[in-house]
């Protein structure tokens, strides 16, 4: 059970994520990822910070659709390599863009799984 909840975290955790990334300030973004809010305000980078939520948002309904739709074997499946995904997304960001990203967005994935596989 404490499984089910830990999962629903990091699935609520990647829908925020979505909506920083899609819809937070410049300011918000800034802060999150440690750069110049300059920088942040650059269209492109607007616009790659919209895709990069779009997929954390996708991946959070996917995680959520894993608990509602699958039962077993294949959910536990499905959720330890969708924690295991999560995990390695915040490893990389943490070396490519902010390191407390490993912290917020890893540890709680990384919980998640050890608790799924044990």
């Amino acid at each position: 059970m404490i499984e089910i909840i830990l999962v629903t975290i990091v699935s609520v955790e990647a829908i925020g994520i979505m909506l920083l990334e899609m819809f937070g300030t410049t300011r918000q973004q800034a802060n999150a990822f440690e750069l110049e809010e300059s920088f942040v305000k650059m269209p492109e980078v607007k616009t790659l910070l919209a895709n990069q939520g779009l997929y954390n948002g996708l991946f959070g309904v996917l995680i959520i659709g894993t608990l509602l739709l699958l039962n077993g074997s294949p959910q536990t499946l499905m959720l330890e390599l969708e924690m295991l995904f999560v995990f390695l997304a915040a490893v990389y960001g943490s070396l490519t863009a902010a390191k407390k990203i490993i912290v917020i967005q890893g540890l709680p994935a990384f919980i998640a799984l050890i608790f799924l596989i044990f």
